[in-house]
């Protein structure tokens, strides 16, 4: 019996926000509205770090506002399951840059 990889290598705990200029920023929406309307799980690259979110996940829109400012944040939630959630460096490319 051969053992997974992901079950060797634990995910660490992350929470990154990248900035992107609006060419790229749209870019990113346009290939995640393509992979939802198709059906497809979204692949996306994220501080270096490749990322696999599934068809199944939730998808939120929340706003917030202070006095000084007002933000909107599109969030994109799964819970981990090790059959859908691969990032193996192995998986074809998305056509996606290096960040």
């Amino acid at each position: 019996m051969r053992s997974n990889k992901r079950e060797k290598m634990a995910k660490t705990e992350r929470d990154i926000e990248q900035t992107y200029a609006l060419p790229e920023f749209i870019d990113k929406l346009r290939r995640l509205a393509d992979s939802l309307e198709s059906g497809e799980r979204f692949a996306i690259q994220i501080a270096g770090e490749r990322i696999y979110v599934p068809v199944r996940a939730a998808y939120t829109i929340e706003h917030e506002r202070s006095d000084e400012e007002e933000e909107i944040e599109f969030q994109i939630k799964w819970e981990h399951d090790d059959g859908e959630d691969a990032d193996d460096s192995g998986e074809e490319n998305d056509g996606e840059e290096e960040e």
